[in-house]
């Protein structure tokens, strides 16, 4: 059964070795807006996921033979069918990850971006002439060096982007000649069931894409199973290190959590600024590894920088993610509302101070407890608070005052964490002060840290991740060198 003829039915099928599955436990999805039911997929078995990893091996056997042109293609047509069906998609994001429509909308747009790049890219993957006469004993040798895909790749990705993170795990291992057996977050599969009919659609192979919404501990057979000779994990960073542990010599990529920070200067453009830090504090309602979490602003313009946020904020629209005017729509679930809201409570009754916000807004659907948070801003923390040193994954934002740069820098890299950081000046002294002593990722001035174009490197260090996705990168990892030395003498 295909997820076109199911969307109506609301019962989807998953992709395994080139067909539509209608087998195993059910497992619904549903709304964490107003707990309606958005649709039905089931759940793979043990055999059913040793069957997709059988079906990768052998349909690896096809893919690492196509010719560049042939996997372009395949990827150009994705890009064209994904635009296609931008707004079901679209409607479909806002329904199971509960993101507001508008910005489901902008995800789509940049997934149909993730593949075009792809596309470009996957008629790029260079290889390099090498010089061996370098010494008498070598003379009359020369090498080639090429890049070959790894084989099948196993991929896992989160809920809040179950669009384009799986596209950015799927697109550069086609462009590669890979295959993939593939885990979506169990909250939102939809998407990406709807994304494997398109691939489907668009040629690539039978069993070279599989789509497994199976359990947590199931798919920790992705990682140990060595048939499988890469793992591209976008998720928390406590399940992303232990699954590295446990990977043995698979390659691994892991893009992971954030409490990112910005740094506002005395020199800024504070009408800006507080724009875009209001948009990337509580776009998605805050949930993104690169949502604006800690801002740090110039004690001589704090207060002014302080009014033109919460003159912001305190406009967005909360409510229904399918309305075109809601801003800020639900959390995934209930129990993570409820967690940041204590949170906040613990900051608040160890002395902070909550200048908007904080609390929970009553649900559309009593008694099926609410996961509407107000848009809240903090001020008075301290580092250690759990609002600050974690991440919080809700529209929930600090903000305090700095007096030196240098000071402010050093409060930046107190954190586990190291995605991305903001900047806000035009002190070309204190910008590449700031790209040599921050201990993150990407450094991204004049923006908030939420700022992302998709072909480029993206990534962390520290707990925040290992290795870069952004398609040329993410294609040089899902590849691996080999060297032809010829002796013609």
């Amino acid at each position: 059964m295909h997820p076109t003829t199911a969307l109506s039915t609301r019962t989807f099928g998953f992709l395994l070795e080139g067909n539509w599955v209608t087998e195993g436990e059910p497992l619904e999805v549903h709304s964490s807006y107003d707990g309606s039911l958005v649709a039905t997929t089931f759940r793979p078995t043990r055999e059913h996921l040793e069957t997709a990893i059988r079906a990768a091996v052998r349909a690896f056997e096809v893919t690492r033979k196509m010719q560049a042109y042939e996997r372009q293609s395949v990827l150009w047509a994705t890009a064209e069918l994904v635009a296609q069906h931008r707004e079901r998609l679209a409607r479909t994001v806002a329904q199971e990850a509960a993101k507001p429509i508008k910005t489901a909308r902008a995800e789509i747009e940049r997934c149909v971006f993730t593949f075009k790049v792809a596309a470009e890219e996957s008629v790029r993957i260079y290889g390099e002439y090498l010089p061996l006469d370098l010494q008498a004993a070598t003379a009359g040798r020369w090498a080639i060096v090429r890049r070959f895909p790894l084989g099948p790749i196993a991929s896992i990705s989160p809920f809040n982007f179950p669009v384009n993170l799986v596209a950015h795990k799927w697109a550069p291992a086609v462009a590669a000649g890979c295959t993939i057996v593939h885990k979506p977050a169990s909250q939102t599969p939809l998407g990406s069931l709807i994304l494997a009919e398109l691939m489907e659609q668009a040629g690539w192979p039978a069993g070279a894409l599989n789509v497994l919404p199976v359990s947590g501990g199931e798919a920790e057979r992705l990682v140990t199973d060595e048939r499988l000779k890469k793992l591209t994990f976008t998720g928390s960073a406590d399940v992303g290190w232990r699954l590295k542990a446990r990977a043995g010599k698979k390659h691994v990529t892991l893009e992971l959590g954030g409490n990112a920070a910005v740094i506002i200067h005395h020199d800024a453009d504070l009408e800006f600024a507080a724009e875009r830090c209001a948009t990337g504090g509580f776009s998605h309602a805050g949930q993104s590894c690169i949502s604006v979490q800690r801002i740090l602003v110039h004690e001589s313009v704090y207060d002014r920088f302080v009014g033109l946020l919460l003159s912001r904020v305190t406009k967005l629209v909360v409510g229904d993610p399918l309305e075109e005017s809601t801003d800020v729509g639900p959390l995934i679930s209930a129990d993570d509302a409820r967690r940041a809201v204590e949170w906040v409570e613990e900051a608040a009754a160890a002395g902070a101070k909550v200048l908007c916000g904080g609390g929970l807004l009553p649900s559309p659907n009593p008694p099926q407890p609410s996961a509407l948070m107000q848009p809240t801003v903090l001020t008075g923390t301290k580092p250690e608070m759990r609002v600050n040193c974690l991440e919080v994954f809700a529209p929930v934002v600090t903000v305090e005052s700095y007096r030196d740069f240098a000071h402010a820098l050093k409060q930046v890299n107190d954190s586990k964490y190291g995605l991305q950081a903001g900047i806000f000046t035009s002190d070309a002294r204190l910008i590449f002060e700031a790209y040599e002593a921050l201990e993150v990722g990407g450094v991204i001035v004049g923006d908030v840290p939420t700022f992302r174009i998709d072909h480029m490197p993206y990534g962390g260090t520290k707990e925040s991740g290992l290795g870069r996705e952004g398609l040329r990168y993410a294609i040089e990892e899902m590849t691996e060198r080999k060297l032809l030395v010829m002796n013609l003498r």
